[in-house]
């Protein structure tokens, strides 16, 4: 309870301390920024501090941490000292004329950090999944005495991994004087509380600015409608999630099914709700039933195989408890959103020369850019792309909303995105110094198109109230043929670009085309596209789905003439276009996959489709929930169908907390409280032990090895070596550790033992139930020849000299 009050506390300060910037930097928001307030204060913070350690200027202790501080406290006392606008009586007033405003936001972050904070309590173990890597790295991060932090489980490096949320995490950590194994979970609750508060802030700005257009003020009542109709955002963003809650539901009572015959779920042929439901019950009762509503999508190869596809979705990754760089970004995501949307209405408005380019956006305005899209970048590289494509957009509608749609707005969005984009390199340089990668290239996508039934069950809660806005938006004159045909040149254009890259692969006799010809037992190329084609021609559903979406969103955006004068023609559209932007860049996300994905160690779509699929729930919950606030005023009969929509969408949140949360016993926000007492003695003992590389057992992924170095934050020899080759892109960095470490426990010659354990400068060697059980260890040369500085149980830790 005390750390949950000390990060709350500090994090509200924080919000506090930020908000004179962001009063000046965000002055045509209606809420001045203050909903991103605590957003932009860590990230500023955060850089500050990672900056200054990065380049010995700091260290990695709490006066690196207060002189990062200092930065923020700078800059913001700056801000309220330029002109008579933004001196504090001016921000005071505000804050008292905006009362209500104020409480809402507070209130909103207060109740979505204690709820998740409680939902952890009763969930707590870093225990499975990604949760030990993502504790192993919040840990190293405390241990580190300087940046770059050191790799965890492959002593001797940095970590090569996107890592600016663990940096964060330990920063407030190490502030409050919290353990990291605490930290872990507080810091999820964090993640989506601060979500909360973010989504709630940009739908608040888009629907003040539409109100705004129509009349000088915005009156009382009006606010309170406003401020209402906000949450919705962190509704659809947090809590709705995708059908297959509904669908476990009436699967489990048994509804729709047919014994022994073809049926509604052996159609839909969704892993798991195809079989036999044998035992009728009210609620989900198979073991992690949960964990299904990830793994919707589903893929085959030719061969009837199935192949593993993850389609997480917010609420399912916060139940979980993975504190992920997808997760970790949301908030930040967020921002980078708000700042699109701030750059779209004309923020920022100036002038910025640099070489032969001349930018409207003041230099102010493309710092912030950059350093948000790098802050993007070190927090989870996949979400660079969309965020820029974004802002680069918005720059150039910017642009034309003063001048006009010209040729010239397309050299706008290519040349902003450039710079920005470099800039946003250069002040992370450090980071890209010592980052490398499992990327290596595209490959196309030629046997896997998403069924239209997988997409409505992933998607299908927030198309509803997206197709319903933009039909109630379709009146006018509209150059649909236009609009859809642009879409789909587009979509044959990657079915095309698909086939040549396949094709040129197989005239090498190499790549993908060549892989799947052999393992599909194909006789060539040809009969590969003609069994390719029917599976996707027999698949439209998908396709159609997303050329509708598509396809409506650019006809809208681009091609629905305005009469002169109108009320669409003046600002109040601007957030209406917006809306159609983020639409269309999601459906470009969830599209791509379709045809293309980026080359990994899995061989597959399935990372593609995680990443993409995130980032495109995201960018169509805020459109859900502002197409649902306009069309909650203004139709009753989307009120009743809203009322179905949310019960629907909601049964995955209720049914899913009752199966994984464990009220009924004690609460604790210890991530680590699963490990055994012996092992955590060890543990404690290390944590207060002088700095030093530690020699444990090596396994697997998703299993207990590794446990000592992710638990005391000292790196190991070698910790899961799956991670680091997908970390690193191959093996090269392990070389031979795996094997040298089962020859230290089970060699009895010492001198060759001396010698490996010199070669990685092992300070503790550790010797438990699980390095018993994995190596036939000889222990007694280490007690002829070490010092036991250690030992409980089954759990000694011998001492190097």
């Amino acid at each position: 309870m005390l750390n949950f009050l000390l990060w709350y506390l500090t994090i509200t300060l924080l919000g506090l301390l930020t908000f004179p910037l962001s009063y000046r930097l965000f002055s045509k928001f209606a809420d001045r920024g203050y909903s991103l307030s605590r957003a932009a204060g860590m990230l500023i913070w955060g850089y500050a501090f990672w900056m200054l350690t990065s380049l010995g200027i700091a260290q990695n202790n709490l006066g690196g941490i207060l002189l990062g501080l200092a930065v923020l406290a700078g800059l913001s006392f700056w801000s309220l000292n330029r002109s008579d606008e933004y001196r504090i009586s001016n921000l005071l007033n505000w804050l008292k004329s905006n009362a209500r405003l104020v409480i809402t936001v507070e209130s909103l972050f207060f109740f979505a950090f204690g709820a998740l904070a409680l939902l952890r309590a009763a969930n707590p173990e870093a225990l499975g999944t990604e949760k030990p890597m993502e504790l192993a790295f919040i840990n190293a991060i405390l241990r580190s005495p300087t940046f770059p932090p050191r790799d965890p489980w492959l002593s001797g490096y940095g970590i090569s991994y996107y890592h600016f949320g663990y940096i964060l995490t330990a920063m407030l950590a190490k502030l409050t004087a919290t353990a990291g194994s605490i930290a872990f979970n507080l810091m999820t609750a964090l993640i989506f509380a601060l979500s909360a508060i973010g989504a709630y802030g940009i739908l608040y700005n888009l629907l003040s600015f539409q109100t705004l257009d129509l009349s000088p003020q915005i009156s009382d009542n009006s606010k309170i409608k406003i401020q209402n109709s906000s949450l919705l955002a962190p509704l659809f963003l947090l809590l709705v999630s995708n059908f297959e809650g509904f669908l476990e539901l009436i699967h489990q009572k048994g509804i729709l099914w047919v014994s022994g015959a073809p049926n509604f779920w052996t159609w839909l042929n969704i892993k798991n709700l195809n079989e036999d439901p044998t035992t009728l019950t009210p609620i989900p009762e198979r073991f992690w039933w949960w964990w299904r509503a990830s793994r919707v999508i589903q893929d085959f190869d030719l061969l009837g195989s199935q192949q593993e596809v993850i389609d997480e979705f917010p609420f399912f990754s916060f139940l979980l408890g993975d504190l992920h760089p997808h997760v970790l970004a949301i908030p930040f995501a967020l921002l980078a959103i708000a700042l699109a949307f701030y750059i779209f209405i004309g923020g920022w408005h100036g002038e910025t020369k640099l070489f032969n380019f001349r930018f409207s956006l003041s230099p102010a305005g493309l710092f912030i850019t950059a350093l948000v899209l790098g802050g993007l970048a070190f927090l989870n590289t996949w979400d660079i792309l969309p965020a820029a494509a974004l802002i680069a957009a918005a720059y150039a509608f910017s642009r034309a909303n003063s001048e006009g749609w010209h040729w010239e707005r397309l050299e706008d969005f290519l040349y902003f995105g450039m710079l920005t984009g470099i800039a946003a390199i250069a002040l992370y340089l450090p980071f890209y110094l010592g980052f490398a990668s499992q990327a290596g290239g595209i490959l196309p996508n030629l046997i896997n198109p998403t069924r239209g039934a997988h997409l409505w069950v992933m998607f299908g809660t927030l198309f509803i109230p997206i197709f319903l806005w933009m039909i109630q938006l379709w009146r006018g004159e509209i150059n649909w043929k236009l609009g859809f045909g642009l879409v789909f040149g587009l979509l044959f254009a990657l079915w095309l670009f698909s086939w040549i890259i396949a094709w040129a692969a197989s005239i090498a006799n190499s790549g993908l085309a060549a892989t799947l010809i052999q393992s599909q037992g194909l006789t060539g190329v040809g009969e590969l596209f003609r069994r390719a084609t029917a599976l996707r021609l027999n698949y439209f559903a998908g396709g159609l789905t997303l050329f509708l979406v598509a396809g409506g969103a650019v006809s809208l955006l681009f091609f629905k003439k305005m009469p002169k004068n109108a009320e669409q023609d003046s600002g109040q559209a601007r957030p209406v276009s917006f809306i159609l932007l983020l639409i269309l860049l999601g459906s470009l996300l969830v599209i791509a996959p379709e045809y293309l994905y980026l080359r990994d160690q899995f061989g597959t779509r399935m990372n593609t489709i995680f990443k993409f699929y995130y980032q495109a729930w995201l960018l169509w919950s805020l459109a859900a929930a502002y197409g649902s606030a306009i069309l909650l005023k203004k139709y009753r009969a989307y009120q009743i169908g809203f009322i179905f929509l949310l019960a629907m969408a909601l049964v995955y949140p209720v049914y899913g907390v009752l199966a994984k949360a464990h009220f009924d016993q004690p609460l604790t926000l210890n991530s680590a409280a699963h490990v055994q007492p012996d092992e955590t003695a060890a543990i404690a003992w290390l944590e207060t032990a002088p700095d030093g590389v530690l020699l444990e057992a090596v396994g697997g992924s998703y299993t207990g090895y590794a446990r000592i170095s992710t638990n005391s934050g000292l790196p190991t020899v070698l910790g899961w070596p799956g991670h680091e080759s997908q970390w690193r892109g191959g093996y090269e960095e392990m070389g031979s550790r795996q094997s040298d470490i089962e020859k230290i426990y089970t060699l009895s010659n010492w001198e060759e033992t001396k010698r490996l354990l010199a070669q990685y400068e092992v300070r503790y060697v550790i010797v438990g139930g699980l390095e018993r059980s994995t190596y036939r260890v000889d222990e007694q040369k280490f007690q002829q020849y070490l010092e036991p500085v250690f030992s409980q149980g089954e759990m000694t830790i011998y001492l190097v000299p």
